[in-house]
């Protein structure tokens, strides 16, 4: 072993030494200094400007505000809840016909996934709220579906085609039709590299969920507007924001967290586990055959 090398350094990386590491010691405390700095410096603002006075924060103490923020809560969570099941059918659907042997099948899927990537959310949702005169609730989870549906085709499409190639011939060489490949043989083993992107996009959907404001579906965003822009409570716009951001930074990595889980499971799961395939043994015989003899002249 050569001088100055450990049995545990590696061609890409080597232990850092005394220097480096009181270099990477100075770095993080550098670093550790400047976001203590503009914590303190946020919080000198907010409090500077009367943020948390009990004026701005007494709205949430009353029973009337805490029904209206639980009832936007609930709306928002039953329009992502209709929107990700509705954008998961629609992408399946969209892949398939992506996946199709035949090229008319394939080119009018094709052109409603590109459409409907390429448009805004905000203006789906205008446009069948206004121009179709639809009510809130279904035209924001119809431009969801639409949008999302159409991100998630396409991860459908990329998660089979990440397979082996040799897996689908393997498979059609037993015999099997394209529909039993596919359900059997590739989607499976395509679950595990789409589920990250498929829970990315879910989470995309239901932050666009607070889109409904603006039509005036009564969401979790809407219930603390109405109550930031209330005259009577010194118009807490700040305290508003510190109440709602959480609630949609948990959702969100409760939905990551749920990833993991699947994840997780998906990999201790009996129908992925290896299977322990015991030793041959020299001795072992087949059925009703003896011991090799030398032929007889």
């Amino acid at each position: 072993m050569a001088r100055g090398t450990t049995a545990t350094d590696t061609a890409l990386y080597d232990i850092p030494g005394p220097r480096t590491r009181q270099r990477h010691l100075a770095y993080g405390a550098l670093a550790t200094l400047v976001i203590v700095g503009l914590v303190a410096w946020l919080m000198y603002l907010l409090f500077d400007t009367g943020q948390f006075t009990y004026a701005k924060w007494m709205p949430f103490q009353y029973e009337g505000i805490q029904e209206l923020l639980l009832r936007g809560l609930g709306n928002t969570l039953k329009a992502f809840a209709i929107a990700a099941v509705l954008s998961v059918a629609l992408g399946g659907v969209l892949a398939v016909g992506r996946l199709s042997d035949h090229a008319p099948v394939r080119w009018v899927a094709t052109l409603i996934v590109e459409f409907f990537r390429a448009m805004p959310v905000l203006v789906m949702i205008f446009f069948i709220f206004v121009a179709l005169k639809v009510q809130p609730l279904p035209a924001l989870v119809a431009g969801l579906t639409l949008y999302n549906g159409s991100v998630l085709a396409e991860v459908f499409r990329s998660g089979v085609n990440s397979v082996e190639r040799g897996q689908r011939e393997a498979a059609y060489a037993l015999g099997m039709r394209k529909t039993q490949v596919m359900s059997y043989v590739l989607v499976p083993q395509a679950v595990r590299a789409m589920l990250p992107a498929i829970i990315s996009q879910l989470v995309v959907a239901l932050k666009d969920t607070s889109l409904g404001f603006l039509i005036t579906y009564e969401e979790f965003l809407h219930a603390g507007k109405l109550i930031a822009s209330n005259l009577d409570y010194d118009l807490p716009f700040i305290p508003v924001v510190l109440v709602i951001s959480p609630i949609y930074i948990g959702m969100c990595m409760l939905l990551s967290w749920f990833a993991n889980w699947m994840a997780k499971f998906e990999r201790r799961s009996l129908k992925t586990e290896a299977v322990e395939v015991a030793p041959a043994e020299t001795e072992t015989l087949l059925p009703g055959a003896g011991p090799p003899t030398a032929p007889k002249s």
